[in-house]
């Protein structure tokens, strides 16, 4: 029997807190308190949303992004964040959401899909790889 994921915007404070125990999985400095305020900040400040897949109303997969205009990329969709449960991976979940993330770039007028991922997450690299992105571009970091 094939489960059916159900994609949708996560727009509340509750919506937001039910995907952290998969959000944390990438994140793991966040708390479920901060990872909800900090949530509501970059909505506020950049319209950073939220996506959730579930399945049987569970959250299996989220994705943090922001639309914006960049001089390098014009106008994009920019993906903070995302992640499948580490128990559910290769189950179609991360794919089901990455490609709602494209439409959802192209229905915005987007010229592009755009994610920085760690070096060390290489499972993540195929994954993207074999959803046609490109390896554009080296991420520098300062910490500060």
């Amino acid at each position: 029997m094939t489960r059916v994921i159900a994609i949708a915007l996560a727009e509340t404070d509750a919506q937001r807190a039910e995907a952290f125990d998969v959000m944390v999985q990438l994140r793991p400095h966040l708390t479920r308190e901060s990872f909800v305020a900090q949530a509501r900040r970059q909505t506020d400040a950049v319209g950073w949303k939220l996506v959730t897949a579930r399945v049987d109303g569970r959250v299996v997969a989220c994705s943090g992004f922001r639309i914006a205009e960049w001089l390098a990329w014009g106008k994009a969709l920019y993906v903070d964040d995302l992640v499948t449960d580490a128990n559910l991976r290769s189950g179609g979940h991360g794919g089901a959401l990455f490609d709602w993330l494209v439409t959802h770039a192209r229905e915005a007028g987007c010229d592009s899909l755009q994610l920085d991922s760690g070096v060390q997450r290489f499972d993540a690299h195929r994954f993207y790889l074999t959803k046609r992105m490109e390896l554009r571009s080296h991420h520098f970091s300062l910490k500060l």
